[in-house]
């Protein structure tokens, strides 16, 4: 009888090689999780540069200016405590006198954002600024504010009014006790090309910050910009805050206006203590290049042709201009007597106050007087072109009446258009270096004058 084959020797064969993939399959193991590791660490970096890109250092240097409207796609989370950032903020909005104010100004990159902001922290109330920046004037502007408050001390935090996860962060680190809320898509005749930008600043973020506010204990009491186009095509004058105001002449006014029903709302269901402010022609050092007052000047150095409107029935186009200044004491005389809000965890607890007040000069000036003292202080003739008024929601006459807000807070203007356009002119010509330009030209007309006489 044949004797079995031997299989001592497959088997052995076999164990070894089941070994050898053992081995394999750890060397592969381990292999997968140093490269796991290795991209883990990678993406992480990846997430830090790009949150240093997403919420750059404030500095006093203006930086390179490629600046649009941004979502902060790298949320609060990312916001550790105790970080640089939080430092910054807590100690922008911290009040360095007794009783003071910690106010969150929005849009305090703007024209009067950066104007109360400096009033505010000069007189020792915390302020804290956020603005997006914005391209719909020069960002460089923006920037250049910035910096002038940053070295008063006045951090601004670059982010959007609807950026949600954002606000609740800064209401997380800062019990805010008062808003002055002044961003918004300004300028009646931008509406015609991008509407959704008014929709999107002056409705849905006002309401964004709106909700974060009737949520936050303590709630923060809010003064906020309105503004005169709310009057649209009233025929009475002055213009009263008992007024219709139901008859907007562009969208504009019409946010501006949803605004105040907005205010309205909130402060009946929330107990939000709202107050609204109705701006007229705001001008001076520091202003928006899109204002009349502003490319007039640049124009008239230029050498360039402006379009001076009249009426449908040839009638000078007038505005009751009114210097910075002026609205920075009513802004600051809002704020002062604000009362607190009567909300607590998003339920009113109790009857709040709801204000709107007009902010003018209450003396109406022709543009074509404008364009006159501007003449004067530029030392040069504007190449003058008269034309009808387009229907493009501008209206041809506003006059304040601001008995209300002096009985209230003691608002009283004091700077005549020829003082305010003065001082607009000195700080127009350092801050673009022209003043060089002005001062020989001056002179030259003055040496003409003499050597005529």
């Amino acid at each position: 009888m044949a004797s079995p084959p031997d299989t001592s020797k497959t088997i052995k064969l076999e164990r070894y090689n089941s070994y050898l993939r053992r081995i394999n399959n750890t060397k592969l193991l381990n292999a997968s999780s140093k490269l796991l590791f290795r991209a883990t660490l990678l993406v992480a970096l990846v997430l830090v540069f790009l949150f240093t890109l997403n919420f750059p250092p404030l500095s006093d240097s203006p930086p390179a200016l490629h600046f649009h409207t941004r979502h902060n796609f790298l949320s609060s989370a990312f916001y550790g405590a105790g970080s640089a950032w939080e430092k910054q903020v807590r100690h922008s909005s911290s009040p360095r006198r007794p009783n003071g104010m910690s106010i969150l100004v929005t849009g305090a990159a703007g024209f009067v954002g950066s104007h109360c902001s400096l009033a505010l922290k000069k007189r020792g109330d915390g302020v804290l600024g956020l603005d997006n920046f914005n391209d719909y004037y020069d960002p460089s502007l923006k920037r250049a504010r910035q910096a002038l408050l940053s070295r008063h001390q006045i951090f601004i935090v670059e982010g959007d009014l609807n950026d949600g996860p954002l606000l609740s962060k800064l209401f997380d680190v800062v019990p805010f006790t008062h808003i002055l809320h002044l961003a918004a898509q300004a300028g009646v005749r931008y509406a015609m090309q991008n509407p959704q930008s008014y929709v999107s600043s002056n409705i849905a973020g006002f309401v964004n910050l709106l909700e974060i506010a009737k949520a936050a204990n303590p709630q923060p009491a809010i003064v906020w910009a309105s503004s005169s186009s709310v009057y649209g095509l009233n025929t009475e004058n002055p213009f009263s805050e008992l007024h219709r105001t139901d008859q907007p002449a562009s969208l504009y006014a019409a946010t501006k206006k949803a605004g105040e029903e907005i205010a309205h709302t909130y402060n009946h269901i929330y107990g939000l203590s709202l107050t609204g402010l109705r701006f007229f022609t705001v001008y001076g050092p520091w202003g928006r290049p899109d204002m009349a007052y502003f490319f007039f000047t640049k124009d008239i150095l230029q050498g360039k042709t402006i379009d001076i409107y009249q009426t449908q029935d040839a009638k000078e186009v007038a505005r009751d201009f009114t210097y910075i200044d002026d609205v920075v004491k009513g802004c600051l005389g809002a704020l002062d007597t604000a009362e607190k809000s009567t909300g607590s965890g998003g339920k009113k607890r109790g009857r709040a106050q709801l204000r709107v007040y007009n902010l003018g000069n209450t003396s109406p000036v022709p543009v074509g007087k404008l364009v006159s003292i501007l003449e004067g202080l530029l030392n040069k003739k504007a190449k003058k072109h008269v034309i009808t008024m387009p229907r493009n929601g501008d209206v041809p006459f506003t006059h304040a009446n601001v008995s209300l807000a002096h009985r209230d807070f003691g608002y009283k203007p004091t700077t005549d258009l020829t003082m305010g356009l003065k001082k607009f002119v000195k700080w127009y010509v350092s801050y673009y270096g022209i003043q060089s330009r002005v001062k020989k030209e001056s002179q030259g007309s003055q040496q003409q004058a003499e050597e005529s006489a």
